[in-house]
């Protein structure tokens, strides 16, 4: 019986052992990879190599300039040399990590027939006219016609003319140097025509460093897929002024024509708005001298912040918007005006502040009051606000006038009010500050990702950072070939694409989620179960060394 006994023990202790070792190994090998694969952070991969190679990314702006020789414009020797093509590229100098080149293509040739034709008439908007092709040029490249150096058609103190489209005339010379000569012309008109170092500092203002370079440059509008423009009456008294304005009709003639030309820059929608008792919350100062009252450039910035309480426009936008604001000052403080940093009256009586947009201060003439019972019927002058709007516009969109060469005369402003070259300045301008801000947020993404370990890098944030990379490069890849609205398209997707992958909503999931709170979950899950199996596996590990050190008996 005790044999007997002693056998069913042993039997036991050696089923203990087994299943304390299959426990053992099931957790270990089964539980602990499942639980680790089940519970990590998943990461999709990432470009990182790619997007750390943007840093030193080098733009090349190519610009393609037609160069059409007339007869009589250089020496009949090099019109034997045409057509061939040269070459003029130059880095701009800018305290930025992107290195930005530009470079003009010059393809030489001779004039066709019509075109010289056209450039012997009598007037160079006669030319133009006749110049004009049914197929319109690509966007970013420019024509320049060389005249003969005694020709009429620009007045004689004249060396080149900048048209409204994208073309030019330039007046040639009898010189053996003739296209050396030439050349610096034609470089000095394509650059006012397209990329200067102040255009692109104004682009690049928010990446360049704080100086005042810099600073003079951030009045534009950053770019955006779109733009809300609000134009505002003002009436804070409306018992005195009975204001009526006809800004649909002045936004019709005026506002629209002008954004249908700026319209591949971007989506614009126009609304307006009459706010009364309305006040600017400053209080003008009088003038004794001329009996009038007037801002001080000083007091200016505190006008904003308590009219754009009542706006109430940028609130529910998704878009940048632009307030344009016209003020009829009350009874009691007409007229009103705005005074430079001199003390003298500002012309338009107006002024603009950098992204946000512009007031204009509309006075009532003093002899409707004389004439009238309160409240006095106003008519708006929709030609001269809106002069007065439409040129802060551009200014606020950085379309200001080009540094133009000496003796060289700019064509006269078109009806929509922006010239076919200005437009494709700014999208040159656009397109780099577009990958600027692209490589700007992915590296910034790249760096916080490879800083925290615990945040979700889900499949959908890691496209979006795939396309935004290939935008880039493609963008970079057009501009380098001289395709301009390819390019600008292409830097609009890299900026939707990398700014949908760093501002997604995932990537806070876990990331207050530190290791500490892990293994405060998981200890007590884990310990009940761990601790017996562990004990188990220490009982049966000493109990195999006593039996290996135990000494065999002898007879």
């Amino acid at each position: 019986m005790a044999a007997a006994g002693a056998a069913a023990t042993h039997l036991e202790v050696a089923r203990g052992k087994r299943a304390a070792l299959f426990f053992a190994a099931v957790a270990i090998v089964l539980g602990l990879p499942l639980w680790w694969k089940t519970t990590e952070t998943y990461r999709a991969s990432l470009p990182y190599s790619q997007i750390s190679g943007l840093n030193a990314l080098q733009l090349r702006l190519m610009v393609p300039v037609t160069v059409v020789f007339t007869r009589e414009s250089v020496p009949l020797d090099d019109q034997e040399k045409l057509p061939f093509t040269v070459v003029h590229e130059r880095e701009i100098p800018l305290k930025y990590k992107m290195k930005i080149k530009c470079r003009f293509q010059k393809a030489y040739r001779r004039a066709l027939d019509h075109e010289e034709e056209a450039l012997s008439s009598g007037s160079v908007q006669e030319a133009e006219a006749m110049l004009d092709e049914p197929q319109e040029q690509a966007e970013g490249s420019l024509t320049v016609y060389v005249i003969s150096e005694h020709s009429s058609l620009l007045p004689q103190d004249m060396m080149s003319y900048i048209g409204p489209k994208r073309t030019a005339v330039v007046r040639g010379i009898m010189h053996r140097e003739a296209f050396n000569i030439i050349g610096r012309r034609i470089v000095q008109v394509a650059q006012a025509m397209s990329l200067t170092e102040d255009v692109l500092a104004a682009a690049l203002a928010d990446h360049l460093p704080e100086d005042k370079w810099s600073a003079e440059k951030r009045r534009p509008l950053k770019s955006s897929l779109g733009y809300e423009i609000t134009f505002s009456l003002l009436n804070p008294d409306p018992k005195s002024h009975d204001v009526y304005w006809d800004i649909e009709g002045a936004v019709r003639r005026y506002v629209q024509p002008f954004l249908n030309a700026l319209g591949a820059a971007g989506n614009f929608s126009v609304d307006s708005q009459i706010l009364y008792y309305a006040m600017l919350g400053v209080n003008p100062r009088f003038d004794s001298a001329s009996s009038s009252y007037y801002l001080d450039m000083h007091s200016l910035p505190h006008v904003i912040n308590p009219v754009e309480s009542r706006l109430g426009s940028s609130a529910a936008s998704l878009y940048p918007v632009l307030n344009f604001l016209l003020y009829v000052p009350e009874l009691a403080h007409s007229p009103l005006y705005i005074q430079d940093k001199d003390g003298a009256p500002v012309a338009t009586n107006a002024f603009h502040s950098p992204r946000w947009g512009g007031i204009m201060v509309y006075n009532v003439d003093s002899k409707t009051y004389n004439a009238s019972v309160l409240p006095v019927r106003v008519e708006v002058d929709m030609v001269r606000v809106m002069e007065v709007f439409l040129a802060q516009l551009r200014l606020l969109f950085g379309i200001a006038q080009p540094q133009l060469p000496p003796k060289c005369l700019l064509s006269g402003p078109t009806s929509e009010g922006l010239m076919t070259w200005e437009l494709d300045r700014l999208l040159w301008a656009r397109s780099v500050e577009n990958l600027a801000t692209a490589t700007t947020t992915l590296t910034s993404l790249a760096q916080l990702l490879g800083k925290i370990s615990n945040i979700v890098i889900k499949d959908d944030v890691a496209s979006e950072v795939y396309k935004a990379v290939a935008a880039v490069q493609k963008s970079a890849e057009e501009l380098a070939s001289g395709h301009l609205a390819s390019a600008f398209v292409a830097s609009q997707e890299a900026v939707t694409s990398s700014e949908l992958a760093f501002f997604d909503p995932s990537l806070l999931h876990l990331l207050y989620f530190p290791d500490d709170q892990k293994f405060a979950i998981y200890i007590p899950l884990f310990l009940p179960m761990a601790v017996p199996i562990l004990l188990s596996l220490v009982k049966i590990f000493l109990e195999t060394r006593k039996s290996w050190r135990k000494p065999e008996k002898t007879d």
